[in-house]
């Protein structure tokens, strides 16, 4: 196991009208007035904004919300309000929604401390993040756990970047998680939210370093939960304990611990932050359609891990490693095809050409300044190539040869 600091301190409070307490989780952070944000109406349907703002108001803490964020946030957005609310004097900013909501929330809470330093400054790196507002998430889908993250990602509508920036300060003050506000989803966003909360633990879980049995047994636990209650919740949209179990397993599979002592891999997100910035696809989609052909790439760097895999998540019991592994993998594609997601490119986007290929490691290298991945780092030729494999990719014996 590697040596390693875990410092996680947001409030969760979680349950049925867990939203009531907004107002006072405020209050008792020091808020006394408040720059709210949703998205584009479900917020609103679900009753999640206006138990919000009941609770807010109960309290005495001044407030404005903000609606339009849209899925794949972006940064000239964020950047908007901040120049429209730099001088009012918000001290406190709460996201009521998803991911792309509460990721918008942080980018604003960032801009309002330093209003002279543009947001997104700090996601391409070009400034170090130093200062920031305290955020409250209320969550309406269990999904991304951007609520118990370091992390946030915008998009630069202008140049079609899509970046994340880690940041201690992008940990939310406390997270409100009510399992009743995710009963009027649609399958597919249920389906994307479930995607994207294995997939943040996959990305955790195939690392170079994995001699960690207590994160192992965390990270398979979690996903063999997320597996089985997704199932029912495409039967049952309002099972109360399997869109619990959701939930949690969301703020748990982006807080730290499903890859903690070991390094982090996230090369499907990487090259799925490229695919949603250019084609705007949704974020669980772009990940579902690229998984097989990534995993079927770096097969051959672990082979027994993902036998692990096969046998601890999926439980397959054939005593061929090889064998097991790509039944593992297999398994992994079923499921996503179950929740009706895309497993190619083409499903996702449409028919893709070689220079649209070429663009999308273009944006993925960063203009050809970066590889990814830990498990099995990839440069520009193997990135290519799994986008490529991902266009067309059927069967799990197809083998995608190293460049």
């Amino acid at each position: 196991m590697n040596s390693f600091t875990y410092w996680n301190p947001t409030k969760i409070v979680f349950g049925v009208n867990a939203a009531k307490q907004t107002g006072s989780e405020i209050k008792a952070f020091g808020g006394t007035k408040a720059l709210v944000f949703y998205g584009k109406g479900s917020a609103i349907e679900n009753g999640a904004l206006g138990t919000v703002i009941n609770s807010i108001s109960a309290e005495g803490i001044q407030y404005t919300c903000v609606g339009g964020v849209q899925p794949n946030p972006l940064a000239e957005f964020a950047q908007q309000v901040v120049d429209e609310n730099k001088n009012r004097g918000f001290d406190f900013v709460i996201g009521v929604g998803g991911a792309s909501v509460l990721d918008t929330a942080k980018a604003v809470a960032h801009g309002l401390a330093t209003p002279d330093v543009p947001v997104w400054d700090y996601f391409s790196g070009e400034k170090a993040l130093r200062a920031s507002l305290p955020v409250g998430a209320v969550i309406t889908i269990a999904a991304a756990g951007s609520e118990t993250s370091n992390s946030a990602v915008l998009t630069n509508k202008s140049t079609g970047i899509k970046r994340g920036l880690r940041s201690q300060l992008n940990r939310p003050a406390f997270a409100i998680l009510d399992p009743v506000f995710t009963y009027t989803l649609s399958p597919r966003q249920t389906a994307c939210g479930v995607t994207d909360i294995l997939m943040h633990t996959l990305d955790r879980y195939f690392a170079p370093d994995t001699d960690n049995e207590i994160t192992d047994e965390i990270a398979e636990a979690l996903m063999r939960a997320v597996i089985e209650n997704g199932r029912i919740v495409q039967e049952k949209p309002h099972d109360y304990k399997a869109r619990s179990e959701l939930m949690w397993a969301g703020s748990l599979s982006h807080n730290g611990l499903t890859g903690l002592g070991q390094t982090e891999d996230f090369a499907v997100h990487q090259l799925s932050h490229a695919l949603s910035a250019r084609y705007d696809t949704p974020h669980g989609e772009s990940l579902s359609a690229l998984w097989r052909s990534w995993a079927e790439y770096v097969f051959d760097k672990n082979p027994l891990r993902f036998a692990q895999f096969a046998r601890k998540v999926w439980g397959i019991t054939t005593p061929d490693d090889e064998t097991a592994a790509r039944a593992g993998i297999e398994s992994t594609v079923d499921y996503f095809r179950y929740l009706g997601m895309p497993t190619t490119i083409t499903e996702a986007v449409g028919e893709l050409t070689d220079e649209d290929f070429d663009i999308l490691t273009n944006l993925c290298t960063y203009h050809g300044t970066r590889t990814i991945g830990s498990f099995k780092i990839l440069n520009a030729d193997a990135i290519r190539a799994i986008y490529r494999a991902a266009a067309t990719l059927q069967g799990v014996g197809v083998r995608i040869p190293t460049p």
